[in-house]
């Protein structure tokens, strides 16, 4: 764990896909085409905080939806790329946005297509009901699965390492 720690503590942007690690992987369509999707509300809160620390939230996803753009607007996420099915360009633009080497970046996966960007990154994360050979390839596993608290408990980790987390809890105790 100490490694992981020492991993986290170096993590200025955390880039997240979308389903099945914000989400719980299923996809909501209506008669009238148009597509729904369950985020976990302390997900967004672990978010804003993380953000508030001053670690940086990027979301990199195959899909293309409204709902996305709505809900990473709403928690302030300013590097949003989707429809980007292969991910490693977009993740090169997100690197390049920010100025960040690949030790700086972590990301959060939970299948075969997130494994060209984290085999790069300086902390891989696999959510807990992720694919097996992600779960192989990731640093660290999440105790819950996506869209279940898994992002929440990826940014405490992060605050935690970072020394973060005691003051950002203590705020809502005072």
């Amino acid at each position: 764990m100490q490694d992981i720690q020492t991993k986290a503590a170096a993590i200025h942007l955390v880039v997240f896909d979308v389903d099945g690690v914000l989400t719980d992987g299923s996809l909501y369509i209506g008669d009238d085409g148009q597509e729904y999707k369950a985020f976990h509300s302390k997900d967004g809160h672990g978010m804003v905080m993380l953000q508030n620390s001053g670690v940086q939230i990027a979301i990199i996803t195959g899909r293309s939806s409204d709902v996305v753009r709505i809900r990473m607007q709403s928690l302030g996420v300013q590097h949003v790329y989707q429809g980007r099915r292969d991910k490693l360009p977009a993740y090169m633009e997100v690197k390049q946005a920010t100025g960040l080497g690949d030790e700086q970046i972590a990301y959060v996966g939970d299948d075969v297509v997130d494994l060209p960007v984290m085999t790069r990154v300086g902390l891989a994360i696999a959510v807990q009901d992720a694919h097996r050979l992600t779960k192989q390839h990731a640093h660290w596993v999440t105790p819950s699965g996506g869209g279940r608290g898994a992002a929440r408990e990826v940014c405490e980790m992060l605050m935690d390492a970072q020394g973060t987390l005691r003051g950002a809890m203590q705020a809502y105790l005072d």
